[in-house]
């Protein structure tokens, strides 16, 4: 009886996400009366803001990505290291991205950082870039963080630090030769997760006025019918296209542990 009601408890969560997904596609499909056809996506693409946008989504989620493994992985490996004491209160402060709402972080932003400041980022375009970044960082920070913790936590760090410097290594080389390619897999899921957060994220890129893939999906979704639901499924496409990496780069750091 347990077992029946566990599958029939998977296979309405099932039905309750894939559902709405097949309906998303079904009418994303049907924008030529009668027939489906994929005219919604030729117009998507066709579109020179999808490219514009999706462009500069993407390096801004690479610049962020490489600004958050320099953040965590040095910070994570020192309090593992030195100040075992101070991870509850680590861990408590990348908890707090997840309870502070981004528009409240980027209006903050805003206030400290506006051309009246003694910083005045949004008063050029490179400064408001490297504040939408900040931004992005601080949102992905719990995923990035706890998926680095979670990878030190699974090797001697002690020891390997030791060990590395009775050779000779210093920090630096430590980091980034013993360190880091432990727990590669740890922060290439961080990251993933980190470019998935930065390709649909809407509330700073629109408040700061930046050419984003998320407010370009909220325009599209305002002033058409079928391309909407075409925007939908390449952003979740491209969502699950990461998760898929994720579980493809674990996959394959086992197989090599165990051919090892």
């Amino acid at each position: 009886m347990m077992r029946f009601l566990a599958w029939g408890a998977v296979l309405f969560g099932a039905l309750f996400f894939v559902l709405p997904l097949l309906g998303m596609t079904e009418f994303s499909l049907s924008m030529r009366r009668g027939v489906y056809s994929l005219d919604a996506y030729r117009s998507v693409l066709a579109d020179p803001q999808f490219a514009a946008t999706l462009g500069y989504s993407v390096v801004m989620a690479l610049v962020t990505i490489a600004f958050g493994v320099l953040l965590v992985v040095p910070t994570a490996y020192w309090v593992r290291l030195r100040m075992p004491e101070l991870r509850p209160w680590i861990e408590f402060i990348t908890l707090l991205p997840l309870v502070i709402p981004a528009i409240v972080i980027v209006f903050g932003y805003i206030r400290l950082y506006n051309t009246s400041s003694f910083l005045p980022l949004t008063g050029t375009t490179m400064g408001t870039n490297v504040l939408l970044m900040f931004g992005y960082a601080t949102l992905a920070l719990p995923y990035m963080y706890r998926a680095v913790d979670t990878g030190l936590r699974t090797i001697d760090v002690v020891t390997l630090t030791e060990a590395a410097q009775s050779l000779g290594a210093g920090w630096a080389t430590i980091l980034a030769k013993v360190m880091l390619p432990n727990v590669l897999v740890a922060v290439l899921s961080g990251a993933f997760l980190t470019f998935a957060i930065v390709m649909g994220e809407f509330t700073m890129a629109a408040l700061l006025n930046r050419p984003a893939f998320g407010p370009y999906l909220q325009i599209v979704g305002a002033n058409k019918a079928y391309e909407p639901s075409a925007l939908a499924v390449i952003a979740f496409v491209i969502t699950w296209g990461c998760m898929g990496l994720i579980q493809l780069v674990t996959r394959f750091q086992k197989h090599n542990r165990v051919a090892r």
